[in-house]
C-alpha cells in the first residue's frame, strides 16, 4: 500500500469534507453535552461509556483523514512496465498514458487510478487500489459511531430515568 501523501482540489469534495467535519464537530460536542455527561453525573451510564463513544468518534476523524489523504494509486508519469506485462496494459484515451487493465481515468482528479472503484465526494478522493481499505475502515468506524450514537438517542429518550431540573 502507498503512503504518499494526495490532495485533490475538488471545491465539490472540499464542501463535502466541511459539512462532514461540520457534523461531526456538532456530535462530538452536543451528543455528550445533552446526554453523555447528565447521565453520567446521575450516575445511569458509566465513565466507559463516555470514553468509548470518544474513541469511536476519534478512529472516525482518523480514518476520515487517513483515507482522503492517502494516494489511491495514481500511476506515475513515466511507468516502468515490464516486458511480461506489456500485453495487459493499455492506453489511456484521455491522458494518453499507458495503463494497467483495470486502472480507470478518474475526471475529477485528472490522472489514472489502478483499481480504480469511485471518487468518493465525501472524502475528496478516488477510492483505488492503495486506500480502498482505508474507505473500509472509514465506512466501519461510521457506521459504529452512528450506531452508539443511535442507541444512546434511543436509551436518553426510553430507557433512562428522566434529567432532573438542573440537568435538563
Amino acid at each position: 500500500m502507498g503512503q504518499r501523501i494526495h490532495f485533490v482540489v475538488d471545491p465539490q469534495g472540499w464542501c463535502c469534507m466541511g459539512l462532514i467535519i461540520f457534523v461531526w464537530l456538532y456530535n462530538t460536542i452536543f451528543i455528550p453535552k445533552v446526554i453523555l455527561f447528565p447521565h453520567y453525573e446521575e450516575g445511569n451510564i458509566s465513565v466507559v461509556a463516555v470514553l468509548c463513544y470518544y474513541f469511536c468518534s476519534l478512529f472516525c476523524i482518523a480514518s476520515l483523514f487517513r483515507a482522503s489523504v492517502a494516494d489511491p494509486g495514481k500511476l506515475p508519469e513515466n511507468p516502468k512496465i515490464p516486458i511480461t506485462e506489456r500485453e495487459h496494459w493499455e492506453l489511456c484515451n484521455k491522458c494518453n498514458m499507458m495503463r494497467p487493465k483495470r486502472s480507470h481515468h478518474c475526471s475529477r482528479c485528472g490522472h489514472c487510478v489502478r483499481r480504480m472503484d469511485h471518487h468518493c465526494p465525501w472524502i475528496n478522493n478516488c477510492v483505488g487500489e492503495d486506500n480502498h481499505w482505508l474507505f473500509l475502515q472509514l465506512c466501519f468506524y461510521t457506521q459504529i459511531l452512528s450506531s452508539y450514537t443511535l442507541i444512546l438517542d434511543f436509551c436518553h429518550y426510553y430507557y433512562f430515568l428522566p434529567l432532573k431540573k438542573e440537568n435538563w
